[in-house]
């Protein structure tokens, strides 16, 4: 009997290596052409490290120290590396993608959370809430080249699409500020709804939409008059905000009102609702902005709504506690991080059905997917 166990192992084998090499022939994405790789970055809140997860072979490729409170995670838009934040620490890092070491560490004031690349990819800034202050680096040199002052408690930074404003939100004193993005000298000040938060900006460059972290508000700043045009009343506390590619509507979902808000960005009306769930409070959103799949943290799945009509698809399970997603380039893939189980999810969009969970480090939060 030992014997014929044996032999069975012995078979079995070979044939579960190449039904895992069909996988992942199958999985790989179109778009990517030999030579080519495709990677997940998951921050891990627990122990400070960054877990970097091969998409095509759905295996973690390595596990790197990056600092304590990692967050602001983001994929350089020109070169092979990933940027992110040590919020505990009070300094960015950046991640040589090909060879998952990290090559620079950057000093750039006390608790900075978010991060954003120039449209060209030469800059990054970050605001640091800790020290009331924004920075902006020279990508190439790694050097800060320009300084400036924000509000009180500034959170996140946003740099226009045209390159030439910089929009930073401050907790601590219910305002935006607004400065130059070259220089970083202050151009106005806008008051907003409490505790301001999220911020996306037209692709026209000419209007900035603002979340407030503790009221069911959304503020609408002119960004050419430096004036308040609007404080929405939404029904729900904003948990993420997406802007549609041609930046006619804009979706927040909202936990606390169980559901999917849509707003049109050039009346500044409240339009759309849609009830999706329990708690969704996240969201993605395809290349073409046919699509959005939209976390729901206490159900334990992922929820597709088709934009144009409405619609929402059958939810696709895929953890304990879902919380950030982002789509590979193709929309070929959908990855969303499980921060209750230490899990990165995988998702194949075309069938809607969960492929494989990865490992992570613990507390995973923050997500960047890379091709290089």
């Amino acid at each position: 009997m030992r014997r014929l166990n044996y032999r069975f192992v012995v078979l079995l084998l070979p044939l579960a290596g190449l039904a895992a090499r069909e996988v992942a022939l199958e999985l790989r994405p179109s778009f990517l052409r030999p030579g080519l790789h495709l990677y997940a970055y998951v921050g891990n809140t627990g122990d400070g490290t960054i877990t970097a997860v091969d998409l095509v072979k759905l295996s973690p490729a390595a596990t790197i120290p990056v600092g304590a409170g990692p967050s602001g995670i983001r994929a350089h838009p020109t070169r092979k590396e990933i940027w992110g934040l040590s919020s505990a620490g009070g300094y960015a890092w950046v991640l040589d993608a090909p060879s998952n070491r990290v090559v620079a560490r950057i000093p750039v004031g006390a608790s900075p959370y978010a991060l954003d690349f120039s449209p060209d990819g030469a800059r990054a800034y970050i605001a640091a809430s800790g020290s009331n202050s924004v920075v902006a680096i020279d990508c190439a040199t790694r050097a800060v080249v320009a300084r400036g002052r924000a509000g009180r408690g500034p959170w996140i930074a946003r740099v226009s699409p045209n390159g030439r404003l910089l929009v930073v939100s401050n907790r601590d004193d219910s305002t935006v500020t607004i400065l130059d993005a070259e220089t970083l000298q202050t151009r106005g000040t806008v008051g907003v709804a409490p505790d301001p938060e999220q911020i996306a900006i037209l692709p026209d460059s000419s209007k900035a939409f603002v979340t407030s972290g503790s009221r069911s508000q959304l503020s609408v700043a002119d960004l050419n008059s430096q004036a308040l045009l609007a404080n929405l009343a939404l029904g729900g506390t904003p948990d993420s905000l997406l802007l549609k590619p041609d930046g006619g509507e804009l979706y927040i979902s909202s936990s606390n009102a169980h559901g999917l808000l849509v707003v049109n960005t050039q009346t500044n009306e409240l339009g759309d609702f849609l009830l999706l769930g329990m708690s969704p409070s996240s969201a993605t959103m395809t290349a073409d902005g046919s699509t959005l799949y939209v976390s729901d943290s206490a159900a334990g799945h992922i929820v597709p709504v088709a934009i144009t009509t409405r619609q929402a698809a059958h939810a696709i399970s895929v953890g304990q506690d879902p919380r950030t997603a982002q789509m590979t380039p193709g929309d070929d893939i959908l990855v969303v991080v499980d921060s209750a189980s230490d899990e990165l999810a995988i998702v194949r969009t075309k069938t809607s059905g969960l492929i494989t969970l990865v490992p992570t480090g613990p507390r995973p939060r923050d997500l960047a997917i890379k091709v290089f």
